[in-house]
């Protein structure tokens, strides 16, 4: 089960409990990567934490590299929970998708972390800096490496240049189920994708109503994956909700040129055509839909329901 992230002190200091913990993890050149090499993105800005506000700054550390258009402020009104003297990994992925970025779970390994490094972004990482019993959580930016001598660098807390040994940053991030996260613009991929991960997060950011971002981000899926359906169905739902119609439907019809038994983008197409008042056509697609074979029930079900609908919108339309 994945942790979440609690209420961390986001102090500088190592309780004795963390002293007590015992054992560091071996590291070599290799953990850092397959050509391991030292990098530091020394324009990565800096932002000293107050108490316990180790998350917003973190978080205003990474979104301000990007670019992104925010304030420390409106992060900690919306990352920083008083009760709880911290924040939530749920807080920092919405706060990251409120900024129009696309907040990216990379795998828990320093060579993920060298990856994104040398593609130009630092990296936010949640440790826990206590025990499992005891636990002190704390979110850092990783802003450098240095293979050679073991070392990862930190913008942590109130200290804008932390040096830790990879050995002792490993253990205390494995407690967080070695979690971190990259905000990417809908522009740009991670280091290295994985292709369903990448997918799930643009979906999220369309579910969360940021359909601009997500319609580029979709095009830039696209761009990397040519021959997969899914950014070509993306691409096509945020072109509808955003009333783009004619585009929308574009989209949709090339899909089904490549996939004519994708119910949901008949589905889809259907309710497009209905908007540009093009009923019978749309009622077209629904029957075609219906007849499709290996049909889930629930598919069948939402499709029926859909023709309901737009046959019932025969008496509004116009001859």
């Amino acid at each position: 089960m994945r942790k979440r992230a609690g209420t961390g002190f986001c102090s500088g200091l190592f309780s004795l409990a963390a002293l007590l913990a015992g054992g560091c993890a071996s590291t070599t050149a290799t953990d850092f990567g397959a050509d391991p090499a030292a990098v530091e993105l020394t324009s990565t800005p800096f932002f000293p934490q107050e108490r316990y506000q180790c998350g917003p700054a973190a978080l205003m550390t990474v979104l301000s590299y990007s670019g992104a258009t925010v304030t420390l402020d409106e992060l900690v009104a919306n990352v920083y929970l008083p009760a709880r003297e911290g924040s939530l990994q749920t807080e920092i992925i919405a706060a990251s998708r409120r900024a129009e970025r696309i907040p990216y779970r990379i795998d828990g390994s320093l060579a993920s972390i060298s990856a994104e490094l040398n593609a130009g972004r630092p990296v936010l990482v949640l440790q826990n800096l206590g025990v499992s019993w005891f636990p002190r959580w704390h979110y850092a930016v990783v802003y450098g490496i240095d293979p050679d001598r073991n070392l990862v660098r930190l913008r942590s807390g109130t200290d804008a240049n932390r040096t830790s040994k990879a050995g002792t940053f490993l253990r205390t991030w494995r407690r967080s189920d070695n979690w971190a996260i990259v905000v990417l613009r809908p522009d740009e991929l991670p280091a290295n994708p994985d292709r369903l991960e990448y997918f799930s997060s643009i979906s999220a950011l369309e579910a969360t109503g940021h359909l601009t971002t997500a319609n580029q981000a979709w095009r830039t899926a696209r761009a990397r994956w040519p021959n997969d359906l899914l950014p070509l169905f993306g691409l096509a739902n945020t072109e509808l909700s955003q009333g783009n119609l004619v585009r929308a439907e574009q989209h949709y019809l090339e899909l089904l040129v490549r996939e004519p038994t994708h119910a949901m983008a008949r589905n889809n197409l259907a309710y497009t055509l209905a908007g540009m008042g093009r009923i019978p056509e749309a009622i077209q697609q629904l029957e075609t839909a219906l007849k499709l074979p290996d049909l889930r029930p629930a598919v069948a079900n939402e499709l029926q329901a859909s023709l309901d609908e737009i046959s019932s919108m025969r008496s509004f339309s116009v001859d």
